[in-house]
């Protein structure tokens, strides 16, 4: 008896060994045939039995995927993985009212997972039950934070847009969950609602905020973008109407995404840097230094304006030994589209000279929120076209003409 016993385990752990050689080939390569020679050498191991469920699934054969998923509950009914993948499968098919009751019972097994809060909801959800859909879909979330961003996205389909209503579909109760809906609203173009939903945020990453800038930049809302870029420069307070640092008194910063002074950081034959010998005003200017073929837009900005008003920039420039056949001048242009130019200074000074002041007038059109200032180039008449010399700015302003 004690040789039989020793035999049979012998065998039966063969079996189960060669059974779980057969499931992992099965699984990798799809095989049908190693699928069901591990059923028939372990037929009461769920395992053999979800591989051949997986196989079927891969040749789109849900009706036998069903059967094995099945038999490999009925093996190990406290697995809530298999109540999912039945239920999964029986949605699949077209059977709603099988795919909720599989998942009931995988909830009742895991009721703080939310992989099949999550399923169940989704059921639910498209067979329009509204309410058990956005309670197991919340809950879900609450578990798994990454699924905010999804659980939105269903919301704000539901809800076609409304704000209100999304809000009040996901239980928005914490910063992730808000900051989450901002990103969503600024990718809609709902401009004021992702603001709202950021003021009543306690605490936001600065990434987060740079991120909402880009956005609502692109998206065309100015107003919206410099109220959150703002926040980063609570000790100068920019206004609107402004051009933030007009004087060059604070650090430059390259990469610059909001509205501050902008200085690519991938400029070819051209050093930017503050000077603080004989400034025009304060304690340093702006100097460019210039050698060779240089591409233009060395130096921009952003700034707020009103639609169909009419405004004049002001700043200073002197040049020092430049040579060029398209010399430096400050180019306005609508910041929703910068091919449409609004006004351009003359050209800045060829050899040396002092400070001088230059003057850009300029109206915006009934659609103009923003302008985007930049130190371009004129056109040449041949090319190539280098530029040597250095040109210093500094004190730049902006006011509105009556």
């Amino acid at each position: 008896m004690a040789i039989g016993g020793c035999l049979f385990a012998v065998r039966t752990a063969v079996a189960y060994g060669l059974s779980h050689l057969l499931v992992a080939f099965a699984l990798v390569t799809g095989n049908a045939t190693a699928a069901n020679k591990a059923i028939e050498l372990t037929p009461k191991d769920a395992e053999a039995h979800v591989a051949s469920a997986g196989v079927s699934s891969l040749a789109r054969a849900p009706e036998r995927s069903l059967v094995e998923l099945e038999n490999a509950v009925a093996l190990r009914p406290a697995d809530y993985r298999l109540w999912s993948e039945l239920g999964l499968v029986r949605d699949q098919i077209g059977d709603t009212t099988g795919a909720v009751k599989a998942f009931d019972e995988a909830v009742a097994r895991a009721p703080h997972y939310s992989e099949p809060r999550w399923n169940r909801g989704n059921v639910l959800l498209r067979s329009k039950q509204y309410d058990a859909a956005f309670k197991d879909l919340n809950q879900a979330a609450q578990s798994n934070p990454e699924l905010v961003p999804s659980l939105l996205d269903l919301a704000w389909g539901i809800a076609r847009g409304d704000v209100g209503l999304t809000e009040q579909l996901v239980e928005i109760r914490n910063d992730k969950m808000r900051i989450a809906f901002a990103r969503l609203l600024a990718r809609h173009g709902r401009a004021p609602e992702a603001a709202t939903q950021l003021a009543h945020a306690t605490s936001v990453p600065d990434s987060t905020k740079v991120e909402l800038i880009d956005q609502l930049t692109t998206k065309g809302a100015y107003k919206e973008a410099f109220d959150i870029w703002k926040t980063f420069h609570t000790d100068s307070q920019p206004s609107g109407l402004s051009i933030y640092d007009g004087g060059f008194e604070g650090p430059l910063s390259f990469g610059e995404r909001g509205f501050g002074w902008r200085v690519p950081r991938d400029l070819q034959a051209t050093t930017v840097s503050l000077d603080a010998d004989r400034p025009h005003s304060g304690a340093k200017s702006l100097r460019i230094d210039l050698n060779g073929i240089a591409n233009a837009g060395w130096l921009s900005q952003l700034v707020l304006v009103e639609p169909s008003k009419r405004y004049r920039i002001n700043f200073a420039s002197r040049s020092q030994d430049v040579v060029s056949g398209g010399l430096p001048l400050l180019l306005v242009t609508d910041a929703a589209d910068d091919t449409k130019a609004l006004g351009k200074s003359i050209p800045l000074a060829k050899g040396s000279s002092a400070w001088q002041i230059y003057g850009v007038e300029f109206s915006t059109t009934e659609k103009t929120s923003a302008v985007l200032l930049s130190v371009q180039r004129e056109n040449c008449t041949t090319q190539p076209c280098p530029i040597f010399g250095s040109v210093s700015f500094d004190s730049f302003s902006i006011e509105q003409v009556r």
